[in-house]
């Protein structure tokens, strides 16, 4: 998997759920090598104490992916529903 930096916030404060252009699924990275979902690692950078955000990726085809911290599920872009 080659990740990508992290995206720019979405008007509001939030970091993305999904790619533009295409609407992929995002997960996020901090340097603990924990999964995040938007919202965490939204919440992630806007706490000082936090680790550190240090990659963004599509999630295209793993079907299990969860959040680290809240358990939400992050869907794959292709496979099996």
């Amino acid at each position: 998997m080659q990740a990508s930096s992290i995206p720019v916030r979405e008007t509001g404060g939030q970091l993305p759920a999904y790619a533009w252009p295409g609407g992929y699924p995002l997960f996020y990275l901090d340097n603990h090598g924990s999964v995040l979902c938007a919202d965490c690692a939204t919440d992630t950078l806007d706490d000082e104490y936090s680790a550190e955000l240090v990659a963004c990726d599509i999630n295209y085809e793993e079907p299990l992916m969860y959040c680290d911290q809240c358990d939400k599920h992050i869907e794959p872009a292709y496979g099996d529903d």
